[in-house]
């Protein structure tokens, strides 16, 4: 690290998103376990409704293609697993990173900034969400049921969404004062994974306000992005679905970064 009169020079932003990055990985390399139950969750969820109820339904029709109700559930979970991973870190452990531990306050001694702190917690999110994916990814694939090199986009799509979240949730907890607040994450996180087309096609919500709401919320976005990788029919939805999760993440950043200097620099 380069001195200016004694005093360390400030890292470049790649330099301390790879710092804080590292940082988390040591913390978390012998808490494995936390990551597998991260993971199971949604395979569970695959196998028991996805193949499950599978057996009772024949077919789904997507975009006109006659789709296994497996193939349509499993998409649905791949977005789910970014979501999950993306979600968990960025909340409930950064609340206690920032309420508790105060270890932004201390990187804050150091060389690092704000926007530092930002940039690097939310790609360690960002790591944790792409992590459960890819693995869902090759249980996806052992299964058979993705049919179309399309597919390989998934792992990407499915990182792009775990970015989204990661930070617009660390953004929202940065306004959290109680760990009671957490109820409003629950509150929010149901209905988005039951209700975002995960286990029915939007259709089944009409033509009214309520599918407008539906397909205006992020998973909904994430979960079309990633069903039309695996199926191979792809539209001009997974194109607006891209758009809508890059803005959200670059708009969670930038709130992030500016809610910090609030918090921690006044």
């Amino acid at each position: 690290m380069a001195l200016v009169q004694g005093i360390p020079a400030p890292l470049s932003p790649a330099a301390a998103t790879k710092v804080l990055v590292l940082r988390n990985y040591v913390v978390y390399k012998d808490a494995w376990k936390l990551f597998i139950t991260g993971f199971l969750e949604p395979v569970f969820y695959l196998f028991s409704i996805g193949i499950g109820v599978g057996q009772l339904i024949d077919t789904f029709e997507f975009h006109g293609e006659a789709v296994p109700y497996a193939e349509f559930v499993a998409p649905a979970m791949l977005a789910t697993s970014a979501f999950n991973g993306a979600l968990l870190d960025s909340t409930y452990n950064v609340f206690f990173k920032m309420k508790y531990e105060k270890l932004y306050d201390q990187m804050l001694a150091t060389p690092l900034s704000t926007g530092d702190i930002a940039r690097g917690e939310i790609t360690w999110g960002l790591l944790r969400g792409s992590v459960y994916s890819a693995a869902f990814l090759v249980v996806m694939a052992l299964m058979g049921l993705t049919h179309s090199w399309w597919a390989v986009l998934a792992l990407p799509a499915a990182i792009l969404i775990a970015f989204a979240f990661s930070a617009v949730c660390m953004a929202v907890t940065t306004w959290m004062t109680s760990w009671q607040d957490f109820d409003k994450i629950t509150l929010a996180q149901m209905p988005l994974f039951l209700f975002s087309a995960t286990f029915f096609p939007v259709e089944a919500f009409g033509d009214g306000v309520l599918r407008w709401v539906v397909e205006a919320t992020p998973l909904y976005r994430g979960v079309v992005l990633c069903r039309e990788l695996t199926t191979g029919v792809i539209t001009w939805a997974s194109a607006v679905s891209v758009v809508y999760l890059v803005v959200m993440g670059i708009l969670g950043l930038l709130v992030v970064r500016r809610r910090l200097d609030k918090l921690l620099l006044t």
